[in-house]
């Protein structure tokens, strides 16, 4: 009798210590994202994991691919997994196809009811959509962003959130933001910002999913020759930068310069070399206006008039391409 009520004691130990332990581990599965199945393949007995609802899903619209987790209330032989197929359109059996691409999960389940209705299947169907999976919608977000490269989008997003989305811009990132649709009969939309004085622009531009945002460089202006720190230089948050402010970022001119032989070194777009010649010393007296300067310029300032004519544009474009680069912000 004493050797029953030990044996008795010890399986209840055991099996209590054994249902706190399955307690323990059922939350950390359901929590890792693991969709817990019985042994049968029966939908009615599937149980649905803890799984994070992505930021987007109150606007999703159904996309070609998307595999469909349909259940309809008090009929399980009904709950299927619906895969839209590349014209947009899933198929239930005794009911057809019905096209879902571009609906909400709402409006899908509404279709789906009425055509229940419709063939009298049913006569008051309760019909839930969830997605299983979900097609490949990214957006490429290039160029002058700290994290570039492909973002997961299942809705349409402001152009301000998919760029926060890429890590946010560079400090040599340019004013002009071009879109490229994912439609091919789209045409590019450049967007013209200029930081922290109009981000309304971004909010108001919307990237859809399968566009490619592409972020420039900004321009750069050469100063080379006689200044305290030649080297290129990031132009100025709007975009524009004039001879005397270049030189300026340079730390002036050094006593050797031959400021009254300055000029501006620039590529035309047929790839010859104009040099446009700089009246520094009026400018800086005011007799003469500052000249405003574009990406890839180069200000060269001649040590002496010697120098300066047996300097040619050819050399000082060929002097800019080791150049230091500095950002003024």
């Amino acid at each position: 009798m004493k050797y029953s009520k030990l044996m008795c004691a010890f399986l209840g130990i055991m099996l209590t210590a054994a249902a706190a332990l399955w307690g323990q581990q059922l939350p950390a599965t359901a929590s890792a994202g693991i969709l817990l199945r019985s042994g049968g393949d029966s939908s009615a007995q599937r149980s649905t994991a803890l799984t994070a609802v992505p930021e987007d899903f109150s606007t999703l619209h159904i996309l070609p691919g998307f595999l469909l987790d349909m259940q309809v209330y008090d009929t399980p032989e009904y709950s299927l997994s619906l895969r839209v197929n590349d014209k947009g359109s899933v198929t239930i059996p005794l009911v057809g196809s019905i096209q879902v691409a571009g609906d909400t999960l709402p409006e899908a389940a509404r279709k789906i009811e009425a055509a229940l209705q419709e063939k009298q299947i049913l006569i008051h169907p309760q019909v839930t959509l969830d997605v299983s999976q979900y097609a490949g919608t990214n957006v490429s977000v290039i160029g002058e962003v700290q994290n570039p490269g492909r973002i997961p989008l299942l809705a349409p997003h402001s152009l301000l959130d998919v760029i926060a989305m890429a890590g946010g811009e560079t400090q040599i990132a340019g004013k002009e933001i071009e879109i490229k649709r994912a439609d091919p009969a789209e045409h590019p939309a450049v967007i013209t910002y200029v930081r922290g004085s109009n981000d309304d622009v971004l909010k108001n531009t919307t990237v859809n999913p399968g566009d490619t945002v592409v972020i420039p460089r900004t321009g750069i202006v050469y100063v080379l020759g006689a200044v305290n720190r030649p080297g290129g230089f990031i132009m100025q948050e709007s975009g524009n930068l004039t001879v005397v402010q270049a030189v300026a970022l340079a730390f002036g001119t050094t006593m050797q310069a031959a400021t009254g032989a300055m000029r501006i070194v620039r590529r035309q777009s047929d790839g010859t070399i104009l040099e446009i010649p700089v009246p520094y010393k009026d400018v800086n007296k005011g007799k003469a206006a500052d000249v405003s300067l574009k990406p890839q310029d180069i200000v060269y300032v001649p040590v002496s008039k010697t120098k300066a004519i047996l300097t040619g544009g050819t050399s000082v474009m060929s002097a800019a391409t080791s150049a230091a680069i500095y950002t003024i912000r």
